[in-house]
């Protein structure tokens, strides 16, 4: 998928942007404890936590104890302030949430010493259902764990990013607009037409492929803030987006 390139952010706007992102604000934290930085790892656990479940899974835990493992990780990634882990070499939340996970899988999981299933407090509301629906659609070659948690983060950031893109349309009073024109932003148009959606919108063709250009702007600066969730500067943006994209291109 071909991703436009945003307008220029002002030298100005970068740092205000990045001030107040998800990991700027968690990592900002360090070893002490704050209630912003809490809540900041919370969302981005909340996610990205598929991408981990997935990975857990392909190091060859079963439905349920993948499950349980990826609850008892996010339980202590935050309820134990694991960020003292966090250092320059993992500065991406990405980097960072892998390489705390293997140290997590590294130790003896015992299942005598783990609570039973329900029985412990849940820090992450994860889709348990959604889980299991979806994992059997994961490919089965031979693709490493850490090469199908990059595929599977990819896809994650794509649809958080066409997630923001529809709520924003909704606001703006174009949701039926979105709705129409949402696969030929991916550029997946499964039989849909430009000439049909024209019709049915009571717009000229071109108007629509107006509309569909801008939408593809906007998911591209859309995109770009969603990644900036995950990274600790601005730099780090381009460079996490081409990592996307090979990470879908694999």
């Amino acid at each position: 998928m071909r991703i436009s390139e945003p307008e220029q952010q002002t030298a100005e706007a970068a740092p205000r942007i990045f001030a107040t992102t998800h990991w700027s604000v968690v990592l900002a934290a360090g070893e002490g404890a704050s209630e912003a930085s809490h809540c900041a790892l919370e969302k981005l656990c909340a996610a990205y936590w598929y991408p981990i479940y997935v990975y857990v899974r392909r190091r060859g835990y079963g439905p349920e104890d993948a499950q349980d493992l990826t609850q008892e990780f996010f339980a202590q990634l935050i309820a134990k302030e694991h960020l003292r882990l966090a250092d320059s070499n993992k500065g991406k939340f990405r980097s960072f949430l892998l390489a705390t996970l293997n140290f997590f899988l590294a130790r003896e999981w015992s299942r005598a010493h783990r609570q039973k299933r329900g029985g412990h407090h849940r820090f992450i509301s994860l889709d348990e259902q959604m889980a299991q629906e979806r994992y059997p659609f994961e490919p089965r070659d031979s693709a490493s764990p850490e090469r199908l948690f990059q595929r599977q983060w990819a896809l994650t950031v794509l649809k958080q990013t066409m997630k923001a893109l529809e709520n924003e349309c909704a606001e703006n009073g174009k949701a039926i607009l979105f709705e129409q024109v949402k696969q030929l932003l991916s550029r997946e148009r499964d039989g849909v037409s430009y000439a049909a959606i024209s019709q049915h919108l009571s717009m000229t063709e071109g108007a629509v492929r107006v509309a569909v250009h801008r939408l593809r702007q906007r998911y591209g600066e859309l995109l770009r803030a969603e990644i900036s969730q995950t990274v600790r500067s601005h730099g780090e943006v381009e460079e996490e987006v081409q990592c996307l994209l090979r990470a879908l291109s694999e």
